[in-house]
Parts: C-alpha cells; structure tokens; sequence
C-alpha cells in the first residue's frame, strides 16, 4: 500500500512546532508580540481530481500564504494566497491548491500575512496525498460525535486519544459523519463518571453554555481545536466533514420545541447559525447551490471509489411519528433534490465501490419523544413499525429499488450518530419491504463523548446484526473505552473491500472482507 515516510512525518511534526525548514524565506522580522499568530493549526479537506482545500485561522486581520511541494524540502514551491481572514469569517482562511501531481505527497505550510503591516506568522505544516488515477490500494477511516455529553479534553488520559490512533493507521483520509461539535453540549470542569472516578475537561467560556450566538458556535469548534491529538491528525490526514444535529442541537428539526436553557426560541436562526460556524470552519470547498450553503457532495478517488456525501439534516421535514403511507412533504428526509443527485451520481459512477456516507443508519431506531401519549416521534429513518415502507423510509425504499432496476452493485453504507459500533447486512428474504439487492451498513462512534445503545432494528429492510459492541450503561464515560472508529482497506489488485471496526486504541473488534459483485 502506498503510503507517507514515517519518517517525513516526523519532520512535518518538529516543523509544525515552530523550526524552520531549509529554503524557507525568512519572514519580515518583528518581535513575537507583532507577528500573526496560527492560533488553531491546520487542515486539508476535499481532495478531488487535482485539487484540495486547505484551512486555517490567524488571531487578525490577514492573508493565508500556502507554500507547498512534492517534497518536504520545499525546493520547488508553489503558493496560494486566500481573500482576507477577518472578523467576518472569525479570521478563518480557505485556499484550493490545484495542479497537484497524481498520487503524490503534497508538503505543504500555513503562514498568515498581516493585512495592514505585511509582517507574516510562523508557519504551521502540513501534508496530504493527492488522488490516484491509476488502481492502487487505498485506506481511509470515519466515524463522528466529538466532545458529546461533556466529555471533552482531558489532559488526565491525553486528550482525544482515539484522534491519535486513527492518525497511527496512516490513512488517505478521514470522513467526519457527523456530530463534529456539541453545541448543544455546555463542558464543566469536571464530571462524576463511571464507579465515581472524576472526569476532568478543559474549559472555555464559550463552552459553558448551550450555543446561542453565532460566535458560541465558532467557540465549540475552537475548543476541539485546543486538543494536540485533533490537531496532529487535521495537519497529517485529509477530512471529508459532514453535519449532523449536534452542530445546532440535538434533534433539530422544524419541529423541534427549544428548551428552557435557550434564550433564542427560533430554530430557524439556531440553524443558520449553525450553518455558518460549520462552513467557516471544515476544510470543504463551499459550494454555491443552496445560497453558497449546500453540504452534499461526491468525492471521487480514483478507479477504486467514489463517496457520496450526504446531508440527512438540512431538508427533512419536522419530526414526526414518521408513518406516512405515501410520499409527501411529511417523508422528505434528504429530499427530492438530493435523492435524484444520489441516484444519478451512483448510476454514472464508474468506480468499483460506492460508499454512502450516511448522516445516520438506516434500520435503527432512534427515537425523539413523544408526538402525543403513547405515539413516538422518530429522529431517524425507521419508525419502530417492522413493516412496510413509510414516512422517511419511502425515501431509503425508492432509492433501493433504484440501484436494483439500475444494477448498481459495490454500494456500501457507513454511518455514525448512535455511540457504538454495529455490522448490519440488509438482506431482501429477511424484509416485509423487499425490492432491492442485499447490501452492508457499518457504524461507528463515538470519537470522544458518551457512549450509548445497542438501538432495536427495525426489520422493514431485512437488516441482520451480524455485530455490535456498546457500553453496558448508557452515557458511558471515555474512561469504560467504547468509543470507535471504522477503517476501510480496498486492494488495488482483488478490488475487495476490508471493513474493519477499531476502538480507542485502535484494536480491531470486528472485521469483514466485501467481494466485489462481479466476483461474488
């Protein structure tokens, strides 16, 4: 498997720690006090074709420069410069460095470029690998929910160790499914977890209560961003983020009633500024649909994948008993938009795997309330019912249908939200609804945050559990270790898929070899 130098990493590492590499030009000389500052390290995301973004924040007003090479000696640079970082974007920077050789190491640093006296920071490095043409093997990790249920940077255990660990298995990139603050989720000094042991948090001011302000927000990403272990892994592997509901609040829907913690009753407002502290500070190339807002997109590595983005928050309708019999405005989950982009992105795909990266599962039930006595409200795509197709999972019905009628074959779902780890094959002969080819879905989480489940299946798509691993409590502290991420091996030679689930020490707890269809 092709994969970086250890041993560059390394180098990257004493670099990003403030020793200058040789050709690096000198920056215009000014006391420590004068010069910008990178106050929360760096990140690459969105690699496509010959293209990827790479994101940072300064302390002022000023200019991102990336300088970045095919070496890390930086011999043969080629630069970017962003618009100007200011307190409109809470001094965040984005620039797409394009023309990048295929398959290669791209080096790259970070120096910002003070907007009124020119005087630059220090630079902050970081690396990626551009996308195959050609097949080679690939590895990539996911999973979500990151500092949930007040659990965040404990300096007693080292921080979010499992950041540390994926980073250790040296993938090609990292997905993010979701959940990648809890703005909903205030961080104390300390917890009483587990047995009584003392669960000791950083704090900040912006996390001391639920997000309400556009820069309470911004605060939750900045707090993750304080963690060694997060900013390691954002310097050495490219993320493909989405959202899920933890970015506004939990649950968020139209229909969701604020409780008294909030002061701002509009979830609409929430929402949008949810939204905005979101696209300010992943590493994704903004898009201009949905007023510059949209955050499904494919993402396409070569031969051997294509990963299909999605957006399970932004255009469902409220919460519901999710029991509808026909398609309606009540069923809309992704959405009419996003569901015909979805089919027709997998029809045309010529890779030989196509992975779903789903918000959240499609056979668990997870429930929100009560709509009224005795009649649940579902947050999810199952309703609990075990029956024929309806409410939400109209949407997940035609899709399936689809990919049969089509013949698209090599689709794989993975997904996180619940707080454990599980294994489902969806199998038609096990289904009430049945008009679609067996398939997987893999989940992981939590990253750093309470763990939870098992959730019940509901039994509409046939869904097995072949496995699951989850706490013996619910809201289970970091310290029990049920917390875990997913790893993808695809072998460039047999094109099989090796899924494989790993806890906060990065130890396999289950594993599944997928045959390509064509070979199965």
């Amino acid at each position: 498997m092709t994969q970086f130098d250890p041993t560059r990493r390394r180098i990257i590492q004493a670099a990003g720690a403030g020793l200058l590499l040789p050709g690096l030009a000198p920056a215009v000389i000014a006391s420590i006090q004068d010069r910008p500052k990178i106050t929360d390290g760096v990140q690459s995301g969105d690699v496509l074709g010959d293209r990827a973004m790479v994101w940072s924040r300064s302390d002022r007003p000023s200019r991102m420069v990336v300088e970045w090479d095919t070496r890390s000696m930086f011999t043969n640079l080629r630069r970017a410069v962003s618009a100007l970082a200011d307190q409109r974007t809470d001094f965040t920077a984005r620039v797409e460095l394009s023309g990048l050789p295929t398959d290669q190491a791209i080096f790259y640093r970070v120096m910002f470029e003070d907007a009124q006296s020119g005087v630059t920071s220090e630079p902050w490095f970081g690396h990626l690998r551009s996308v195959p043409q050609q097949r080679r093997d690939l590895r990539f990790v996911w999973s979500g929910d990151t500092v949930g249920q007040g659990f965040g940077i404990n300096p007693d255990i080292g921080g979010m160790r499992i950041y540390e660990a994926m980073r250790l298995r040296l993938p090609d990139f990292f997905i993010h499914s979701g959940d990648t603050i809890y703005a909903d989720g205030p961080v104390p000094a300390q917890i009483v977890a587990e047995d009584g042991r003392i669960w000791r948090n950083l704090t900040t001011e912006a996390k001391s209560k639920v997000a309400e302000t556009l820069d309470e927000y911004r605060g939750a990403y900045r707090y993750n961003l304080m963690d060694e272990n997060l900013r390691r892994f954002n310097a050495e592997v490219p993320q493909i983020w989405q959202w899920d509901d933890h970015e506004v609040t939990n649950n968020w829907s139209s229909s969701k009633q604020l409780d008294d913690r909030y002061k701002v009753k509009d979830i609409q407002l929430l929402a949008s500024r949810g939204r905005q502290a979101f696209l300010e500070y992943a590493p994704m190339r903004l898009q201009e649909a949905d007023n510059g807002g949209r955050i499904y997109r494919k993402m396409s590595y070569g031969p051997m994948l294509d990963v299909f983005v999605l957006d399970m928050r932004s255009y469902r309708d409220g919460n519901d008993s999710n029991l509808a019999d026909k398609p309606g405005p009540t069923t809309a989950f992704l959405g009419r938009t996003q569901l015909d982009w979805l089919k027709s992105g997998l029809k045309n795909s010529t890779a030989q795997w196509k992975v779903i990266a789903a918000d959240m599962p499609i056979g668990l039930g997870v429930p929100d309330g009560e709509v009224s006595p005795g009649v649940a409200r579902w947050e999810a795509i199952a309703n609990g019912q075990d029956g024929p197709a309806a409410g939400r999972e109209l949407e997940v019905a035609e899709l399936l249908t689809y990919l049969r009628a089509q013949k698209i074959r090599d689709c794989v779902w993975l997904t996180a939200d619940v707080h454990y780890c599980a294994a489902h094959h969806y199998q038609p002969d096990r289904a009430v609804f049945q008009d679609f080819d067996p398939f997987w879905e893999f989940v992981a989480g939590p990253l750093n945050a309470g763990s939870f489940g098992p959730n019940a299946l509901d039994k509409t798509f046939g869904p097995e559990l072949v496995f699951q691993k989850a706490p013996p409590a619910q809201n289970t502290s970091p310290f029990a270790g049920f917390q875990f991420f997913g790893e993808v091996n695809i072998d460039g030679q047999s094109s099989e898929m090796t899924v494989t689930l790993r806890d906060l020490d990065g130890v396999s707890v289950f594993e599944k070899k997928l045959v390509p269809a064509r070979d199965a």
